[in-house]
């Protein structure tokens, strides 16, 4: 079984490990001096390594693919500042020789009572049309499971099984204790809002071994399939106020906030444009704290400015970290 993980690269730099991961991704490249070699990407709960493989490359390819399980053997260094593994062996692994949790982050917090939350909110909905939408989604037999196992993205942020879950509970909490200062926003359209809007993720991505995108996903997108289920959604509950229809899609198609970040349409609602800007805070604050996690399992100070990063063009400084170090 597993006993060495990404994040403990740090304590084993320079030195030789044997151990299983998730193959996030192979590439097979050309070698300047000939042959050729594998570029891939190895995952676990705790994160991801690029690997490269120099020879055995041909046995590689024919026994392993992306989203297998591998038993790897190889040696943990720096390059360019990031731990990387350069492989020795590489095989297929066994399904007795791994255990699925520990490849797949997940939400340190209670599903459950998550959900127990989000839902009381729901129900604390002065608009009774907004909420029997919602909860038409909610205790949707294929929607409400999915929405509590989701990752909400990929790579960026809340990128583990419930993070779709834990990032709507964050923003919704976020949404209520700012509404009360702007009284032109009706508290329960934002709220809808907020639970509606990344709702298209669950059929934008998969997660199994691995998160990937679906093939919907990438043809689609998350924002075009929301906008679909929610119109699927109205069409069982009709009638519905078509004026209600109308503000949530349009939240929906323009949560992103700008053209070029994919925003169908920009906020032109003011609880369109309030979720459209807390939602890009919570993403950009659980990123941050991504970031940091990364940096000092790098080897870094929790004091130290991380690398850059690229999702936000900038490298970043935790301030707790920093006061502590001082």
């Amino acid at each position: 079984m597993k006993d060495f993980f990404v994040e403990d690269a740090a304590r084993f730099d320079n030195a030789t490990v044997t151990t299983y991961f998730v193959l996030t991704s192979m590439q097979v490249r050309d070698k300047k001096q000939g042959g050729q070699y594998l570029a891939l990407m190895v995952s676990d709960k705790t994160g991801s390594l690029e690997a490269r493989m120099w020879d055995d490359v041909t046995e590689a390819i024919a026994t392993c693919d992306e989203g297998c399980y591998v038993k790897v053997q190889g040696d943990i260094s720096r390059y360019q500042g990031r731990f990387q593994i350069t492989l020795k062996k590489l095989r297929l692994a066994a399904e007795s020789e791994v255990d699925p949790k520990d490849f797949q982050p997940s939400t340190k917090f209670d599903v459950e009572q998550m959900w127990g939350e989000l839902r009381g909110y729901v129900s604390a909905f002065k608009n009774l049309e907004l909420q029997r939408l919602v909860f038409a989604f909610l205790d949707d037999e294929q929607i409400g499971p999915a929405f509590k196992a989701a990752p909400a993205a990929k790579r960026l942020h809340h990128a583990w099984l419930g993070g779709l879950l834990e990032h709507v509970l964050t923003l919704v909490r976020v949404c209520l204790g700012t509404a009360p200062f702007y009284p032109e926003v009706d508290a329960d359209l934002l709220v809808t809002g907020a639970i509606l809007h990344d709702i298209g993720k669950i059929r934008e991505l998969s997660w199994g071994s691995s998160f990937s995108y679906t093939l919907e996903g990438q043809m689609i997108g998350h924002i075009s399939i929301a906008q679909g289920m929610l119109r699927e959604k109205v069409r069982e509950l009709a009638p519905f106020p078509e004026k209600l229809r109308v503000l949530v899609e349009h939240m929906i198609l323009s949560h992103h906030g700008k053209y070029e970040f994919g925003s169908p349409k920009l906020p032109m609602t003011p609880e369109a444009i309030l979720l459209s800007a807390l939602d890009d805070l919570e993403a950009k604050m659980q990123a941050m704290r991504n970031e940091f996690a990364a940096a000092v399992a790098s080897g870094k100070s929790s004091g130290e400015v991380t690398d850059w990063v690229r999702s936000m063009d900038r490298p970043l400084l935790n301030t707790q970290g920093y006061l502590k170090d001082e």
